[in-house]
């Protein structure tokens, strides 16, 4: 089993085309407008649409709301609602904390089923809690929460395996991390299937598992707390025995390139994508998403680090990043009161500074190349020194605009994915201007793809 680049395995050596890009580690501007809160996620494909499913962190790690946002193309995700959100007291209220959603669908009861990490603030409950919906993004019924089988739970995962049964994988200080078998209508745990007994102090948690053709993948990270480490992964071709020990797949010293596992998605049965969270452990809401496409040969995982890369229209393969131009914003033209300002790691050590604001500073790119007519993924490279995000309008070609967010990002500049489409040729203009009186982030520059 492989998952590979596409030029690779259909015997390509052209480069990538500009296409729709995943940004590892980028902010990723949803359909309202904000940047897209659900960490922790996990995703579930229904009639063709991919929903993501996850923890909103806007107040930090106090629960606020489970999200679900939707997508065909892994790329462009559209908000669509709250499952489950804060009430004034109880499991759901003020000052609890509400991890690692998971929804999978009940064939049975046509039910789709949530589960969750439920605690208090100290995280001395270490609780699941459970929820029903009819519809996969609609407004969930809370049922309960409780320790499966009488044990601690704490980060948690889900699987449904080909035979539509559904298990609870769950860790447990005490007893390790845990495979525990779920009733027919997956809201009970029934008996415990297996359990890593914390052997020679493997600690590991954030369990995630797919199933490729025969073979069980159980991924998770150790336990480090915030902190990111060298996450593991091991193989079985059964459930309850037979499970190979745990092997890093990510460069070794990369710490999973700052990741911590949240869920993987099978793509084929011969494919998957990493999908992990890159916590911010002072300031969660900024926390961003590290997705990676895995190569899988027989039981070997392994996994290598883009600045972006390509899904395809299936999933099953993906593209290199494609060569960018690099569009650089202290050359660009401004208007009202930006400027230049010094920036030690910026390319050419400046950056556009002072756009938006009350002085309605713009900084417009001119004579910005494609190789393409359609829609292309732009990197703006930035930098934010506020906690919180700060909000452009930007308008390609003069059109209406789109509002683009930038999470807070010190020290080296961050992306943020700008998804526009673009005129085949020289002659496109972006303007990056502010929203009301709002301050925007200052822009080193722009990353445009070509063929």
């Amino acid at each position: 089993m492989r998952f590979t680049s596409l030029a690779l395995a259909a015997g390509f050596s052209c480069v990538a085309r500009a296409s729709l890009q995943v940004v590892p580690g980028g902010t990723w501007t949803a359909s309202n407008g904000e940047p897209l809160q659900a960490h922790g996620a996990g995703l579930i494909q229904v009639n063709g649409v991919y929903y993501m499913i996850g923890e909103d962190k806007t107040s930090g790690s106090n629960f606020e709301n489970v999200n679900c946002y939707s997508s065909t193309n892994l790329v462009e995700w559209k908000y669509e609602g709250a499952l489950l959100s804060r009430t004034s007291s109880g499991d759901l209220g003020p000052n609890r904390v509400v991890e690692r959603p998971k929804v999978i669908y009940n064939d049975k009861t046509r039910k789709y089923v949530l589960w969750m990490h439920m605690d208090s603030g100290n995280y001395g409950e270490a609780r699941v809690a459970v929820a029903t919906g009819d519809t996969v993004c609609g407004k969930y019924q809370y049922i309960r929460s409780f320790q499966p089988l009488g044990r601690e739970s704490r980060d948690m995962g889900l699987f449904k395996d080909d035979d539509g049964k559904g298990y609870l994988l769950t860790e447990d200080r005490k007893y390790g991390l845990r495979i525990v078998a779920l009733s027919d209508d997956y809201l009970n745990p029934t008996t415990d299937v297996y359990s890593w007994k914390l052997e020679g102090g493997n600690r590991v948690e954030a369990p995630a598992m797919i199933k490729l053709g025969k073979t069980y993948f159980m991924f998770a990270s150790m336990m480090t707390g915030w902190d990111a480490n060298e996450n593991q992964y091991t193989t079985s071709t059964s459930l309850t025995s037979g499970w190979s020990s745990w092997k890093k797949f990510a460069d070794s010293g990369s710490k999973t390139y700052n990741s911590q596992t949240t869920y993987i998605l099978k793509t084929s049965e011969n494919s998957a994508i990493y999908m992990g969270d890159r916590w911010v452990k002072d300031n969660l809401k900024a926390s961003t998403y590290v997705w990676l496409p895995l190569t899988i040969s027989g039981t070997t995982v392994t996994m290598k680090n883009f600045v972006s890369w390509v899904p395809t229209s299936n999933f099953a393969y993906w593209q290199n990043p494609p060569a960018e131009t690099s569009y650089e914003g202290e050359k660009a033209v401004y208007g009202g009161k930006a400027r230049n300002v010094d920036c030690s790691t910026c390319s050419n050590k400046l950056t556009a500074g002072y756009l938006g604001g009350p002085d309605k500073g713009t900084v417009t790119f001119n004579n910005v190349r494609s190789d393409i007519d359609g829609m292309t993924t732009i990197r703006i490279k930035f930098l934010n020194g506020d906690s919180s995000p700060r909000y452009a309008n930007v308008r390609v070609n003069g059109d209406g605009g789109r509002r683009v967010a930038f999470l807070s990002a010190k020290g080296d500049p961050a992306s943020s994915t700008l998804h526009v489409n673009l005129k085949k040729g020289s002659s496109n203009t972006i303007v990056i201007e502010g929203i009301g009186n709002g301050w925007v982030a200052d822009i080193d520059r722009l990353m445009v793809p070509l063929q």
